[in-house]
């Protein structure tokens, strides 16, 4: 851990300790060209694409006391790109869902038109799609289609 003082949104060590492999694998496979190891150490990195995230401040806006812009949007846009920040993401989600008794993958959930309008009490013989078929309460069920998503 750095000097500073630490964040709300820093990572636990437990956090740090299930994503540390995946970034130590990733810097593995993406030596440097130069050779050097890094200046920043990666927990930090992360921490800093945690607090840009939780805060939403802009990337010049990071605190001084956090790795500067470039290193830690450089590390944003190569794991956006090929997808390691998805896994990390899956990762941090997978411990806090197990954490509160939960599976580690949500159940899918598919909802279709027609269980939407018989939800919302609309007749069989008035969900066409035709204007001539539809009634009041057909437009009641379109606003439950977009909040069920």
């Amino acid at each position: 851990m750095s000097d500073r003082m630490p964040c709300k949104s820093d990572l636990s060590d437990e956090r740090w300790a299930l994503i540390e492999p995946v970034i130590t694998a990733w810097k593995a496979q993406h030596p440097s060209v130069s050779g050097h190891a890094g200046r920043y150490g990666m927990r930090e990195i992360v921490n800093a694409l945690l607090y840009q995230s939780r805060t939403g401040c802009q990337w010049d806006y990071l605190p001084h006391d956090l790795p500067p812009r470039g290193a830690v949007y450089y590390y944003f846009a190569k794991w956006r790109d090929d997808g390691t920040d998805q896994v990390i993401h899956d990762l941090l989600r997978w411990l806090v869902r197990e954490s509160k008794g939960r599976l580690a993958d949500p159940s899918l959930v598919v909802l279709d038109t027609q269980s939407l309008h018989a939800a919302a009490g609309v007749p069989e013989d008035t969900t066409g799609l035709d204007a001539a078929k539809k009634c009041q309460a057909a437009s009641v069920a379109w606003p439950l289609m977009y909040w069920a998503w």
